[in-house]
């Protein structure tokens, strides 16, 4: 017919309409972090990926923009909604997970530990440091043999007079090698307790770990413990137990369930945006019904993913998310986003190997988000228990 209009492309996430479902200073929020993922961390990923680097310098920027555990409130913290929150790491994942780990880490789970369990003494001396991104923190619990079994660690704390004792060593740290302190979790003879380690404790020394195939752009160390001496007010004096290391966890994967979603919006948005300008057969491949409905599947997970994890936020605000639901949205969208950067990279082809694009730079990471802050398995059984009371982890 002629003068007929093609239809217009809309945001994926407009097929059900789901940014209206977001306040005006929600989007304003996500808009601000967008703009500065996209003018100052894309242009550097990719090379910083394929060289295995990771600036530690941008912690400042990451503080100014008030990014740093922004969702806490006081100590220099902006004090925003989890909703808010989930939504930065969103626009930090769809550039790298390795941003969005560095603020996960930093926010979630160093500055959360001390925030939630520590004496105000601590409070006061690291949250408006590592808020303003002048002090980086890391979060001591895998250890070599333990990773998704924390209740076996083998790091020990024995006191000595007022003093205690560290030793043993931690795996797979974020931030481990750059962390001006560490929060530790170690046994003791009144069950697992937290520690705050400065980086110039005698005895604490850091190792980086090199030739990763995921993450690169991110600092992932181990951490060892020779003696080192602490004094008592190095202890985290309101954790006991388990339950102190496993809320922070929880903290960090609410932002994962946000963060996954953004890397595989940008898979989605880079497929569709390949496919509406590579031409096969005198014709983009957009127009293809199989690629369509590649497109499709992709989009409508991204949509789902987003509800569920608008949802859970939303619960957050209120005071009313439990940990089994944190494990619905972790496995999901994880467990979703791997397929959708999978898929992406089929609709670039050969194209869809090189860092030119994104998706399978987002595969690689996502292989990584799949199994840090509880594994897909963890996260199964822990539905599973909650399905049939019966626990199964032993």
């Amino acid at each position: 017919m002629s003068g007929e209009t093609m239809p217009e492309r809309i945001d994926p996430l407009e097929l059900l309409s789901a940014n209206g479902l977001l306040s005006e200073e929600e989007r304003l929020i996500q808009d601000t972090v967008r703009r500065f993922a996209e003018q100052r961390l894309r242009p550097v990923i990719g090379d910083w990926f394929e060289r295995g680097h990771f600036d530690p310098e941008l912690a400042p920027e990451f503080g100014e923009l008030g990014l740093l555990g922004m969702h806490l409130q006081g100590y220099g913290c902006a004090g925003s909604s989890a909703v808010a929150y989930g939504l930065a790491c969103f626009e930090l994942e769809a550039v790298d997970s390795g941003f969005r780990s560095f603020v996960s880490v930093q926010g979630s789970l160093a500055m959360y530990a001390i925030h939630r369990w520590g004496s105000e003494e601590q409070k006061q001396r690291w949250l408006p440091e590592m808020a303003a991104g002048r002090a980086i923190g890391c979060f001591g619990l895998t250890e070599p043999d333990h990773g998704s079994d924390p209740g076996s660690m083998r790091t020990t704390a024995k006191r000595d007079g007022t003093d205690w004792i560290l030793n043993g060593s931690k795996m797979w740290i974020t931030n481990g090698s750059v962390a001006d302190v560490a929060v530790v979790w170690a046994q003791t003879d009144e069950g697992v307790r937290g520690f705050l380690l400065p980086r110039d404790t005698p005895g604490f020394s850091t190792r980086k770990i090199t030739h990763k195939l995921s993450l690169r752009a991110s600092i992932t160390s181990e951490l060892f413990f020779d003696d080192c001496r602490l004094p008592a007010d190095a202890q985290l004096p309101e954790a006991a137990g388990l339950r102190g290391p496993l809320s922070c966890l929880s903290e960090a994967r609410f932002g994962i369930i946000f963060g996954a979603l953004g890397a595989a919006k940008n898979c989605l948005d880079t497929a569709i945006e390949y496919s509406t300008t590579r031409t096969q057969f005198d014709r983009p491949i957009a127009g293809f019904q199989l690629t369509q409905q590649k497109l499709v599947d992709m989009a409508l997970e991204v949509q789902k993913g987003f509800l569920l994890a608008l949802h859970l936020g939303r619960l957050k605000d209120a005071g009313q998310l439990h940990p089994r639901q944190v494990s619905i949205g972790k496995l999901n969208n994880v467990r979703e986003a791997i397929k959708i950067a999978r898929e992406a990279r089929t609709i670039l082809g050969a194209s869809g190997i090189t860092l030119e694009y994104p998706v399978l730079r987002h595969a690689n990471n996502l292989e990584s988000v799949l199994t840090y802050e509880g594994t897909s398995e963890i996260h199964t059984l822990v539905l599973g228990e909650a399905l049939t009371g019966t626990p199964a982890y032993r």
